[in-house]
């Protein structure tokens, strides 16, 4: 299953069943096995090795954000005043719900998280009043996302 970089070999079959279910996860088992040309059970024992493999990390549903009336999303650089308050930082960005994601990076700043909120003034705040009042943050600096162009997994 796995080599010596520790990736997961997968064959042809695999990544036929890996595009169908990474296209829509709820399709269903039959009908992929009824495309692919194999039964329902061999997929099931394909699907279980890869999940044990750690290829697979489970299925979720992706919410429309927009419906729910969060339409601006950004890219926050944080700057910290030392790097012994990364974790620190991080435990109080977690507590933040607009907060989508959160990286240590390279560069020049320590963090770069992603943020959802409603709109330019939530964002203010966001920023503002949770953000700039952590313990260590010097400074951040925010890019308004306009349009995401490219949405995507890793090809399989």
């Amino acid at each position: 299953m796995k080599n010596n970089n520790n990736s997961v070999k997968v064959d042809g079959i695999d990544k036929k069943i890996l595009r169908y279910l990474m296209e829509d996860a709820r399709k269903p088992i039959l009908e992929i096995a009824r495309n692919i040309g194999i039964s329902g059970a061999a997929i099931h024992q394909r699907l279980r090795k890869l999940e044990s493999s750690g290829l697979i990390a489970g299925s979720k549903f992706v919410i429309n954000p927009k419906v729910l009336g969060y339409s601006t999303m950004a890219y926050i650089g944080i700057y910290l005043d030392k790097a012994m308050t990364n974790p620190r930082a991080v435990k109080q960005l977690e507590e933040i719900p607009e907060v989508l994601e959160c990286h240590y990076t390279t560069g020049n700043w320590s963090i770069l998280i992603k943020v959802l909120c409603r709109d330019n003034e939530h964002l203010m705040q966001v920023l503002n009043k949770k953000i700039q009042q952590i313990e260590g943050v010097s400074r951040t600096e925010t890019f308004i996302s306009l349009n995401q162009q490219i949405d995507r997994q890793i090809q399989i």
